[in-house]
């Protein structure tokens, strides 16, 4: 990682995007590698609509609505990249057309009334959609899966549940809060939940008690899942109290899973310069040229933290100042452009860059104070229930 490290060193901000209105960004999507000739990112955010921004100057150039809850993430198909997927505690999963900025979804995805979703992700393939949906009733959660090549009405009326393949019902019994398919693997999925658990199944296998070949306890609320490790066979996992877990997954079906690296406040793993406070994690990533994983902290204050994780620990590469001035909720490393992306609850997308001097887009004076913005969507907090089980074969 030494010459992307060199890279992180010298990042600074090269264009800051303001809002112009309060709200949040929850969540930013680029392209896959293999779509980069795309030229556009998009964001989610707190007032439930998707807005597509330029790739280079960050200004905005689109936005769709049709969401009428809380959204809890946007993602570009892996092979396509006019085609984007967003989820809500609406009840939908939606895909819309990039190249119809302002049009209706393409498709709309459905299952039971009752789900609520809180997490989804896409098949490496583009063939799978799966939604993990809170809990229904404080007894049952549910993964639902789609078939997302099944054309369907994108019309908001009615409750038509075209492409709907199934569920699994049995393997959480709270808030699914992370689900997550492998890079390669269209069959291997990972999933994590506020009941403390992560599994892991191969679907290729069938009904839900085949396909899940192991759980993994993390004793906490999940808060996002990572496939790391040179031959994408090991699992990261962040919990909502800052906890970190690294799991060598590359024998799931056997005995043999591994934990690497376990903290239950992972804040303590490293020591920062100038006295400097690391209060949460935003993410982790995998930077396959490099085969590290980056992962990005903060302060409450706005403030940045890159830091390397290994099986060994954590530790520290760089500081990011004077961009954010709230929670950061979102990053990406634009691996075309050799730029970090963020976002976060003061409302900014800004885009870092090695020398860069910044160049502002939108108005400053629109910028709102975290204290006068109210959240729209549901933080998983919970106390995790833990659970006797730690594997399951």
């Amino acid at each position: 990682m030494d010459a992307l490290e060199d890279t992180f060193r010298t990042l600074s901000i090269a264009r800051r995007l303001q809002p112009s209105e309060a709200t949040y960004i929850l969540d930013l999507s680029l392209p896959s590698c293999a779509s980069s000739e795309s030229e556009l990112l998009a964001v989610c955010c707190s007032n439930y609509s998707v807005h597509l921004h330029s790739r280079e100057t960050l200004r905005q150039v689109g936005e769709f609505q049709g969401h009428t809850a809380p959204l809890c993430g946007v993602q570009f198909s892996h092979l396509s990249p006019h085609l984007l997927f967003t989820g809500s505690a609406d009840g939908t999963l939606r895909s819309w057309d990039v190249r119809q900025p302002g049009s209706n979804a393409t498709q709309v995805f459905r299952s039971d009334s009752t789900h609520l979703y809180c997490s989804f992700d896409v098949s490496c393939n583009d063939r799978v959609l799966c939604a993990g949906t809170e809990q229904v009733e404080e007894e049952e959660s549910f993964l639902v899966f789609w078939d997302a090549r099944m054309v369907q009405d994108g019309g908001e009326s009615g409750s038509k549940m075209g492409g709907l393949l199934g569920v699994f019902s049995e393997s959480h019994s709270d808030d699914i809060t992370a689900v997550k398919f492998h890079p390669q693997q269209a069959d291997r999925l990972a999933s994590g939940a506020t009941d403390g658990l992560v599994n892991m199944f191969d679907l290729s296998q069938g009904g839900e008690d085949d396909a899940l070949v192991t759980t993994c306890n993390c004793e906490s609320t999940t808060s996002s899942l990572c496939w790391t490790g040179k031959y994408l066979d090991q699992l990261l996992c962040l919990t909502h109290d800052e906890g970190l877990h690294l799991w060598d997954v590359a024998r799931p079906d056997s005995d043999d899973t591994l934990t690497l690296l376990s903290s239950a406040d992972a804040r303590t793993l490293v020591q920062l310069p100038n006295q400097a406070s690391l209060e949460y994690f935003v993410g982790g990533s995998w930077m396959s040229d490099e085969e590290r994983i980056l992962l990005v902290g903060g302060s409450n204050n706005g403030k940045l933290h890159l830091l390397d994780c290994s099986g060994s620990g954590l530790k520290f590469i760089k500081s990011l100042n004077g961009g954010h001035s709230a929670t950061v909720r979102c990053f990406q490393w634009d691996a075309v452009a050799h730029c970090l992306l963020t976002g976060g609850e003061d409302g900014q997308l800004l885009q870092w860059k090695a020398g860069a001097e910044e160049i502002s887009v939108g108005k400053k004076d629109s910028l709102k104070s975290i204290s006068s913005m109210q959240l729209k969507t549901k933080a998983h907090r919970k106390q995790a229930t833990k659970k006797d089980r730690s594997k399951l074969a």
